[in-house]
């Protein structure tokens, strides 16, 4: 093959998606344990499955349904946004996942050349959307260095100070990469800043179940707001491929140019998918907060695994399923860590550099049952041991 002159410019200079990259890594490290990918290890719910088993002969389910999602569908998750999450005035699109929401909402709402505005740690698929539309110019702020929470005055001085202004700011909440929760006061004063200054603001609220220690998600609502949530993490329906965008109802011409989105990219999520999820919305959030809860384990074994870094290098877990670690002094090459993590000791975690935070591991306490994850775990710690006595040995 010759040079990359005939390739757009924009799939070239997009970063390669970390998760291939540890995909990769982990096909070349032998019988290597996964606290990596983002995923739960729970399948949905039984008695939807079940359902859905006897719907593979319907007609319908062949065929292409309403672009913005089935009925029933969008009638149960109006209802779902308006007593759970206080979102009376928000509109539903039904998405193949939550990234696929995010890739919509960045083709409707900014042109190539806007800037935009992120958090460090971001979630490294986000930063790819806007790299891959021809977004270039994003601006990362910092996070709090205790809390990892966004940092509010620098975003105030930012929308103040950039011309043009930025068009679109963006957070995760409970947090990706983290595993922070941002406390409503702090979302609702980056939900203003956003309005007086003219700009979108995009919430991912993909964890919003995943909430510890009696903390309680919210969510904020505006016609310059954009919510988007997911059934994938939830009712473990990740290779279903359901997620959804609550938009302003009362915002001339969004629903027109997100159709337009839509229907150039999946057309519509999958049939049976949208069946699923509205079975699976049935069974309720309380089948959810249960399976949610017996991940506070998982949480305490992988804490306990990342002690050998010592006091104060581990941060968030409030929420999600992630955990932030802050490696030794000079391991700023996060990548050869996870390398020999994978090679040495049998354990697969991800970068922090893919999340613009180099020297940093985010570490998933999603993906594996109690035992498994206790096993994961030691072989997690006994890396990090080694790693703090001898280094990269």
């Amino acid at each position: 093959m010759g040079s990359y002159g005939h390739l757009a410019r924009r799939a070239v200079e997009t970063e390669m998606p970390i998760m291939v990259k540890m995909q990769e890594l982990l096909r070349g490290a032998k019988d290597a344990v996964s606290l990596a990918q983002g995923v739960v290890h729970w399948q949905p719910p039984k008695q939807a499955l079940d359902k859905v088993k006897e719907l593979v002969w319907e007609p319908s389910i062949s065929r292409y349904g309403a672009d913005e999602g089935i009925p029933p569908l969008k009638e149960a998750l109006v209802r779902k946004l308006r007593h759970e999450n206080n979102l009376h005035k928000s509109s539903v699109m039904v998405t193949a996942g939550a990234n696929q929401a995010f890739v919509n909402l960045v083709l409707t709402l900014c042109d190539a050349g806007d800037s935009v505005v992120m958090f460090a740690p971001y979630y490294f698929n986000a930063y790819m959307s806007f790299q891959m539309t021809g977004v270039t110019k994003i601006l990362v702020g910092p996070g709090n260095p205790e809390t990892l929470h966004p940092d509010a005055d620098w975003l105030e001085r930012i929308l103040l100070e950039t011309k043009p202004k930025p068009k679109l700011v963006t957070v995760v909440n409970p947090g990706n990469p983290s595993g922070t929760y941002i406390p409503e006061p702090l979302l609702k004063r980056i939900a203003d800043l956003c309005k007086n200054a003219g700009a979108w603001l995009v919430v991912d609220n993909t964890y919003e179940y995943f909430m510890y220690d009696g903390l309680k998600h919210s969510s904020v609502e505006g016609n310059h707001i954009v919510n988007i949530f997911s059934f994938s993490k939830a009712y473990g329906m990740m290779g279903w491929r359901i997620g959804y965008i609550a938009y302003p109802s009362e915002v001339e011409g969004f629903a027109d140019h997100l159709l337009k989105v839509q229907d150039n990219i999946p057309i519509c999520a999958s049939i049976i998918s949208q069946h699923l999820a509205l079975y699976s919305l049935e069974v309720g959030p309380e089948w959810v907060r249960e399976r949610v809860q017996s991940l506070v384990k998982n949480r305490e074994i992988v804490l306990e695994a990342l002690s050998p870094l010592g006091e104060g290098s581990v941060k968030g877990g409030e929420g999600a399923i992630y955990l932030w670690a802050k490696l030794p002094e000079g391991h700023d090459d996060d990548f050869k860590v996870v390398h020999w993590l994978a090679h040495k000791h049998g354990i697969a975690v991800i970068p922090g550099s893919a999340c613009g935070c180099p020297g940093k591991l985010r570490i998933s306490f999603g993906g594996l049952p109690e035992d498994d994850c206790r096993a994961a775990a030691d072989r997690l710690k006994k890396g990090l041991q080694e790693l703090v006595r001898d280094g990269l040995v």
